[in-house]
């Protein structure tokens, strides 16, 4: 039997998934604004790339708010493969970029706006992650624990382009950008095989 505390209790951690998804939701909605202005201006694959992870966020956010606002096994499996399926987009996108810019020996120029964004990004996405694990653990959901992860990934993804970024500007290494480019396929293909294999 439920007790009105637990109810209340309840409402309190849907309270703060929500406000958790909301900042994502605000925080990445900016970032496809800046990432988009630093990738062109330096024809970055992986600030490109890691502006489209900002929208696959974008979505997981989206289907995590509407997955709250209601109940049911067959809503939260939904859910799941809607993430799933942004991340497989993702990781076709980039897999294609990042080959073409390595044959092509493409070189991205230096992105101080680049730099700055994922720096802060990796803080910020670290700190919502972990409120969203423990949100979602406390209402025993799986679909929020799931965004959780992907929230975790886009910090470790921020973290590796920007050690791309900073070894292209300090170091000349152009190629360190595509190849960050594919640490984002390993991660987003990973988060699928996940999500899709059902091991939540």
């Amino acid at each position: 039997m439920v007790t009105e505390r637990d109810a209340l209790t309840r409402a309190d951690l849907l309270r703060r998934g929500f406000a958790l998804e909301y900042a994502t939701l605000a925080w990445n909605v900016l970032g496809i604004v800046i990432l988009a202005v630093a990738a062109i201006s330096a024809r970055s694959v992986a600030l490109a790339g890691f502006g489209l992870d900002s929208l696959i966020e974008i979505g997981a956010s989206t289907v995590v708010i509407w997955e709250l606002s209601g109940t049911g096994e067959t809503r939260q499996r939904l859910a799941l493969r809607l993430i799933g399926a942004g991340f497989a987009a993702l990781a076709v996108y980039l897999l294609t970029q990042s080959t073409v810019v390595l044959a092509t020996a493409f070189h991205p120029a230096h992105s101080p706006l680049g730099i700055g964004w994922t720096a802060v990004t990796a803080a910020v996405m670290f700190a919502l992650s972990v409120g969203k694990a423990r949100t979602g653990a406390a209402l025993d959901n799986p679909v929020l624990t799931t965004e959780g992860r992907v929230t975790l990934i886009d910090g470790l993804l921020a973290a590796a382009v920007l050690i791309g970024l900073l070894l292209n500007s300090l170091l000349g290494w152009w190629w360190a950008d595509p190849v960050a480019g594919y640490v984002l396929v390993f991660y987003a293909l990973r988060e699928v095989k996940e999500i899709f294999s059902g091991d939540h």
